[in-house]
């Protein structure tokens, strides 16, 4: 069999880039053999043609890279405002990259779509910059999404109220897309700790993307801190964690965002009077219909709490939030009128149906667009009301 003349030190570059060891490399190819990863990746074998497609394939890279030259240089397409605690935090997986270009690929059909239909730029998108004062944004958001207290009394709960909050944001035009999985590939979740959400601006196909696996209640935080990058005209990836102190974050969009987002939620007039009156974090959370660790959060940056109290509640609910995870893991399917609309969004849902069912997109490039089989697109569109 033919072996195929890859560049050993890409091999290298890019097992390395996935994040894998030889060893975890060479199980998922059902190599018992893992020296024959040392053997590649120093150049005194080759693989065959058929063992690098594989290659390529495991470490999520286009089969044409193994055989350049040189290590290619990857950019981010948006800032990257993570906050870094550590090198490794920094890195960047595979998994972004493909994320993100998904993303903008459906973006660029997105916008062509709503432009035809008529649809003008937002008013409210990059209507503030970071120089503007915290409340007038949060302020601004309330308005456009009609997010008032009496409003929060139609939900029950705080995970109801993510939902509320998604809804709204999608009838404004903003485009919300949640999911936990790289595209539509359930065995590449995405990792919490290397990002929780991220914004991809434009003035009339605005994008925010929820990290699905992270917990609801950091979700919601998440949501409007991403919004709050389209009101200033910022994209822009965050690893935004309520874990992390007001001190460590230096970035000025991040800062602003946060206030932004922590005013919006639980407006500063409103929790001042009630936290005296109630001074009770459960109390506090129902009636703002956000998680316990929001309030507590509210409470610190006040500094109605100390950061020492405010960061022992913070891992006490952090272990909460992993046994739901874990229970949450035993019954993960879904059915695709249920996880495709959050996935990708109602709204880009619908118009691709639509588009599809009217024979404006061929099938194939409809079901690719939303990680269906094109047989699959006349039931989706019958069961959420398109057809």
């Amino acid at each position: 069999m033919s072996e195929a003349l890859i560049n050993p030190k890409i091999l290298s570059w890019a097992r390395e880039r996935a994040g894998m060891t030889g060893e975890e490399l060479a199980k998922k190819l059902n190599i018992k053999d893992t020296n024959k990863i040392v053997e590649w990746e120093e150049g005194s074998k080759k693989p065959t043609f058929i063992q690098a497609q594989k290659l390529a394939d495991k470490l999520h890279i286009p089969f044409g890279y193994l055989y350049l030259e040189e290590v290619p240089e990857e950019e981010l397409p948006i800032p990257d405002l993570r906050t870094v605690r550590d090198a490794k935090t920094h890195q960047l997986s595979p998994d972004i990259f493909e994320l993100i270009d998904g993303i903008r690929f459906k973006q660029d059909w997105y916008r062509d779509y709503l432009v035809e239909q008529g649809v003008k730029p937002l008013k409210f998108a990059g209507k503030y910059n970071v120089d503007t004062d915290y409340r007038s944004i949060a302020k601004d958001i309330t308005k456009v999404l009609d997010l008032t207290l009496e409003h929060r009394k139609q939900v029950s709960n705080w995970e109801d109220f993510l939902k509320l909050l998604m809804d709204k944001s999608e009838e404004a035009g903003i485009w919300v897309m949640r999911s936990g999985i790289v595209g539509n590939n359930t065995h590449r979740p995405l990792d919490v700790l290397e990002f929780r959400g991220l914004v991809i601006y434009d003035n009339i196909t605005p994008v925010v993307f929820l990290n699905g696996k992270d917990a609801k209640a950091a979700q919601i935080f998440t949501l409007i801190h991403e919004l709050a990058h389209i009101w200033i005209g910022e994209s822009g990836i965050s690893d935004l964690s309520l874990g992390t102190s007001v001190e460590h974050l230096h970035n000025r969009i991040e800062k602003l965002c946060n206030k932004v987002a922590a005013e919006a939620l639980v407006p500063e007039e409103f929790f001042r009077s009630y936290w005296q009156d109630i001074n009770s974090i459960d109390s506090l959370a129902r009636f703002f219909r956000v998680s316990p660790v929001v309030i507590a959060r509210r409470a610190y940056e006040l500094k109605l709490v100390g950061w020492q109290e405010y960061i022992d509640f913070y891992r006490s609910q952090q272990e909460l939030w992993k046994k739901l995870a874990e229970r949450q893991k035993k019954n993960p399917g879904g059915q695709p009128k249920y996880t495709i609309p959050i996935r990708y969004g109602k709204h880009f849902t619908n118009a691709i149906l639509i588009s599809a069912l009217n024979g404006k997109v061929m099938l194939r490039d409809a079901g690719r667009l939303l990680g269906l089989s094109p047989s699959k697109l006349f039931n989706l569109a019958k069961d959420i009301g398109v057809a």
